[in-house]
Order: structure tokens, then C-alpha cells, then sequence
């Protein structure tokens, strides 16, 4: 390229999308003359995603700013909470976010999970067909332009993934209304309906039952659900409002 040059500065937030050099400073950039801002942004490293608002020598200026010679750029991240407009809040995780999807899931929030590896297109046309938030670590799917919305999960750790998703989107938290093997909205079960599906012991031990009409997998306070608990609590107390 040998059009404009501008200097472009990223709030701190955005430095695990930059090289070393670029972090903390403002960096020269010469531009095609043709390309927007948001394009400019997202060649550096950055997915559109995680930009709130473009400061353009000071004033707030769209994705589809064309740079002009000179301008300072500052790159900010998106604000939280973050509003997602125009549908019910809901997710889709990609193949590698099989534990955060269970978690969101236990918290009664509507998250679909992709557990096989389907590719970016037809993620992505699942996120705008059903208009779902994109849960990702993939830069590249975050940048298709067909998602109906998207974010970068920051962490790799299941504690602060779910953590970061809560903060930034706020969404209201119903805990053990949701099945976390397929996402559907449980019902209260008798003992006599989900026996076929119990061991004796766990006949003879538990009265208190929840099964998932679409799969139809049977729940109980059984061994795992003190950990569970756990999960369920910390959230509660970190996010109390959202309950």
C-alpha cells in the first residue's frame, strides 16, 4: 500500500490480537486510500467484534471511515455490558467451547453447541439463521461478515471464559432449567417416568427428578452436584443481579 498514512493506537484491552511492537503505542500505517477503517482495523490483527468505538482525531466515526492522511486513530474495545440488538440473547460455541457451553447451559442460558468440527460458513450461517451470538477463540470465524454477532473468548481456563461472558453480556441467569447435554428447557419428572433410566441405587436414593423433553436424559442431585453447585453459587454472587 501507498496511500495515507495515519497512526492507529489500541486501547490496552485489545493486545492479545497485536504483535509485540504494536502494543501500547501508536503505530504508522500507510493505507490504500480505498480500504475503510474497520478493513484497516481488521488487517492489523483486531476482529471488529471486539471494537466498541473508533475515535478519529478525537470524534467518534464509523466502521466505514475511508483514513485520510494524518488522522489519529484510537481503536477501543466494545463496552460492557454489550447490548445485542433486535433478538432474544442466545449463543452458539464452536467445537472447542464444549465446557463454557455446559456451564451457560447449567445457568439456564440459551447456548447451542456444535460438538464436531462443521467450518466457519456454516457456522456462521447458523449464527445469522438463528440469530445467535458467536462464541469463539477463531479470529478468522470472527471475522465473517455473515455472523449475526460474535465475541472473542479471551481465556482458555472454563472459570474465567464464563466469567468474561457474563460480564460482557449480561444475560439473565435461571439456574437448572436447561438440559447441558442439548440445551433444552427441562421439566419436573416423577421417579416412575424416568425409572427405565436409573441404576438401583439411584432408585433407592433420590425422589427429586428433572428430565429434558427433546432428549429425554434424566436429572437428579447425584454425585456431581455439589461441584455443580459450586458453579452455580460463585456466579450468582458475582453477577447478583442477573438472577
Amino acid at each position: 500500500m501507498n496511500g495515507p498514512e495515519i497512526h492507529v493506537e489500541f486501547s490496552p484491552e485489545l493486545a492479545v490480537f497485536l504483535p509485540q511492537a504494536r502494543r501500547g503505542r501508536a503505530t504508522a500505517v500507510v493505507t490504500d486510500g480505498v480500504s475503510t477503517l474497520g478493513h484497516v482495523v481488521e488487517s492489523l490483527g483486531v476482529p471488529l467484534t471486539e471494537v466498541g468505538t473508533l475515535l478519529v482525531d478525537g470524534r467518534s466515526s464509523p466502521f466505514s471511515h475511508i483514513p485520510a492522511a494524518g488522522e489519529h486513530v484510537e481503536v477501543c474495545p466494545v463496552g460492557r455490558p454489550q447490548e445485542v440488538p433486535g433478538a432474544p440473547l442466545r449463543f452458539l460455541l464452536d467445537v472447542h467451547l464444549g465446557t463454557l457451553a455446559r456451564r451457560l447451559r447449567l445457568l439456564g442460558v440459551d447456548a447451542a453447541y456444535e460438538s464436531t468440527d462443521i467450518g466457519d460458513p456454516a457456522l456462521a450461517a447458523r449464527s445469522a439463521a438463528e440469530q445467535r451470538v458467536m462464541l469463539s477463540r477463531d479470529r478468522g470465524l470472527l471475522r465473517r461478515r455473515e455472523l449475526w454477532a460474535g465475541a472473542f473468548v479471551y481465556s482458555t481456563q472454563p472459570d474465567e471464559q464464563l466469567r468474561d461472558v457474563l460480564d460482557r453480556f449480561a444475560p439473565a441467569l435461571h439456574p437448572w432449567t436447561r438440559c447441558t447435554a442439548c440445551n433444552g428447557l427441562l421439566r419436573e419428572a416423577t421417579k416412575d417416568e424416568v425409572a427405565d433410566r436409573l441404576e438401583h441405587g439411584t432408585r433407592r436414593s433420590y425422589d427429586v427428578f428433572a428430565c429434558c423433553p427433546a432428549c429425554g436424559r434424566a436429572y437428579w442431585k447425584g454425585a456431581h452436584h455439589d461441584r455443580l453447585e459450586a458453579i452455580v453459587d460463585r456466579a450468582l454472587t458475582e453477577f447478583p443481579s442477573r438472577a
